[in-house]
């Protein structure tokens, strides 16, 4: 499940179909598969949805938290507006999706889940949160905004579609698939077909006008990459210097689920500019080259590291001798609590730099809440893991770590390859 939910105002002027039931719930029925339900009807509408149907709804999860009540999620309080969602078939019986399914467009109502079979089998999670009590029951409370059946979706689809073509006097015919391609700006120069290099301004809408995406200069390889198969249909028929509106029905595009704001089964429109095309030697000689460049660049870093190394050494008058890796380990405070061993649980305070001073990364910077790490699990760079292992709660300690011992000939970020990095820790917890 998702998210968002609905005007607990309104159930006070409400009557509970289910209040004469004898329950330990008061007001709610007992189904035979022991779902737990109060209903409250307020639609006209009287269609149930079914397993595949789409709908939308606002909700509200409640779950015990040392025996009380406690909002896990409410939709109402979120930015999406109501769930959109496909009704899927019961996880178990008595599950949430069965109360969805008790409620027509405009119904409320209320369901007790067990909260352990609600994690586990409708969420997915290994296990309820530890905050959550044992052995507790959760409470949903669902108001039904929308029934959709497929079929009447995709013939939703085809109207709007239909009446989008008549009202913009588009006489393109479509393609074999579907799609419907309407130059704009012939292109001149090669054409794009696998291996090409594609440069391009993007703008993504539906056919009611609202822009969902748009980019200018974006890079892909043709055929390296999925990617709609309207897309990719209909930038094939261009070249560089072209303009295009490309006609995705669904099935083109994001299909019976959809996509974030766009709903299921819904056409969308590709305004497209080809800004330049490589062809595939001209792209591979680029990326070889580009490849060159970085390997020389790597190779001269690599190189220039000890001697960068030793100077930093001698400039800070560190006189430490290296471990056998080449950490340089210097401590500045001996910690008095526990000694760290490998797969302690550590909470570590932390400023990492490189040898001319530059700050890559702070524990400091992320709220000052300390890094936690298990040590011994490979989870940190070589010379945490041996670092660490010297110190206990309440040490404080340089580390010098060699590129080897730290991220080697890979680039991460702000940190160049083959960098020595320094690190100032403080060890603030260990379990």
């Amino acid at each position: 499940m998702k998210n968002t939910f609905f005007k607990l105002g309104a159930l006070v002027m409400m009557v509970a179909i289910a209040a004469s039931c004898t329950s330990k719930y008061p007001g709610f029925k007992k189904a035979t598969s022991g779902l737990y339900y109060k209903l409250y009807k307020v639609g006209k509408d009287t269609v149930k949805p079914k397993v595949k149907d789409w709908i939308s709804m606002d909700y509200k999860l409640v779950v015990k938290v040392k025996g009380k009540d406690s909002t896990f999620i409410d939709s109402r309080k979120g930015k999406q507006g109501p769930l959109r969602m496909q009704i899927p078939a019961s996880d178990y019986k008595g599950d949430v999706y069965e109360g969805m399914r008790m409620l027509a467009a405009g119904d409320s109502g209320e369901f007790y889940v067990n909260a352990d079979s609600l994690f586990k089998k409708t969420f997915r999670q290994p296990s309820r949160p530890k905050y959550v009590d044992t052995n507790s029951m959760a409470r949903f409370v669902i108001h039904m905004v929308t029934i959709d059946a497929p079929a009447e979706l995709q013939k939703k689809e085809q109207e709007t579609l239909s009446k989008f073509i008549a009202d913009n006097k588009i006489t393109a015919a479509p393609q074999t698939s579907g799609l419907y391609y309407i130059e704009q700006v012939a292109g001149k120069g090669i054409g794009i077909d696998s291996g090409c290099q594609v440069i391009y301004n993007v703008k993504i809408s539906m056919l009611d006008g609202k822009q969902v995406f748009g980019q200018d200069s974006m890079k892909f390889v043709y055929g390296k990459r999925p990617d709609m198969s309207g897309f990719l249909q209909g930038i094939k028929m261009m070249k560089k210097g072209g303009q295009a509106r490309l006609i995705l029905p669904s099935q083109l595009a994001f299909g019976e689920r959809g996509y974030r704001e766009i709903p299921p089964y819904t056409t969308i429109i590709y305004d497209v500019k080809v800004i330049d095309v490589k062809s595939k030697a001209d792209y591979e000689k680029a990326q070889a080259l580009e490849k060159k460049k970085k390997d020389e660049k790597k190779e001269k870093t690599k190189k220039a590291e000890a001697g960068e190394l030793q100077k930093y050494l001698k400039d800070n008058k560190i006189t430490t001798k290296p471990t056998a890796s080449g950490l340089y380990y210097i401590e500045k405070v001996k910690g008095t609590g526990p000694q760290i061993h490998a797969g302690s649980k550590v909470s570590v305070q932390y400023t990492g730099t490189l040898l001319n001073g530059k700050k890559f990364d702070s524990s400091r910077d992320h709220g000052g809440k300390p890094f936690d790490v298990e040590v011994g699990k490979g989870n940190v760079i070589k010379g945490w893991d041996e670092a660490l292992l010297h110190m206990s709660k309440g040490g404080r300690a340089t580390l010098i770590c060699p590129s080897k011992i730290a991220y080697g000939e890979q680039e991460m970020g702000s940190i160049p390859a083959f960098s020595s990095l320094v690190f100032d820790i403080e060890v603030v917890d260990v379990k």
